[in-house]
């Protein structure tokens, strides 16, 4: 079973859009991550294989138009290419849920991005769901939910 240590999603300027933990690190743990590991992943070259050893675990990472999806994982992970498909199957969701998701979505709508990745991994790092159609009626569930709240207390 693949354990995520964390979720990062980075621009090719190397600007952080979305960061997800879900292994305890301190605040300087996590700033080290992020200083050290989101140029180490835009200076490879497109041709170089997506799965980087760091520190004391893997990083597996996949590159879409103008965006980085980074995911740390527990070194004894059999798999890699599960990893690869979890970022793959966000991406399709993102894809769905906005229309043809680009960086402003994530940047103007980020909640809904932490959304998705919330309805796909568990807090532990593990899938959560990986149907694509469920993920989306759970969303947009959330969203009818947020509507009609949102009414109530125009209303009220």
């Amino acid at each position: 079973m693949t354990q995520i240590k964390y979720s990062i999603l980075a621009s090719r300027q190397g600007k952080i859009r979305l960061v997800k933990w879900y292994s305890p690190y301190s605040t300087k743990e996590k700033q080290k991550v992020l200083k050290e590991l989101t140029p180490l992943v835009l200076s490879r070259k497109a041709k170089m294989c997506n799965i980087v050893e760091y520190s004391d675990h893997r990083v597996v990472y996949r590159r879409y138009a103008s965006l980085y999806f980074i995911c740390g994982i527990t070194p004894d992970v059999d798999n890699e290419l599960l990893t690869l498909e979890v970022i793959h199957r966000y991406v399709e969701t993102m894809d769905s849920y906005f229309g043809n998701v680009c960086e402003l979505d994530i940047i103007f709508n980020f909640s809904k991005a932490y959304d998705i990745l919330n309805e796909i991994l568990m807090c532990d790092g593990s899938v959560a769901e990986s149907s694509k159609k469920e993920v989306l009626q759970h969303v947009m569930t959330m969203d009818t939910m947020e509507s009609s709240d949102n009414l109530d207390r125009v209303l009220s």
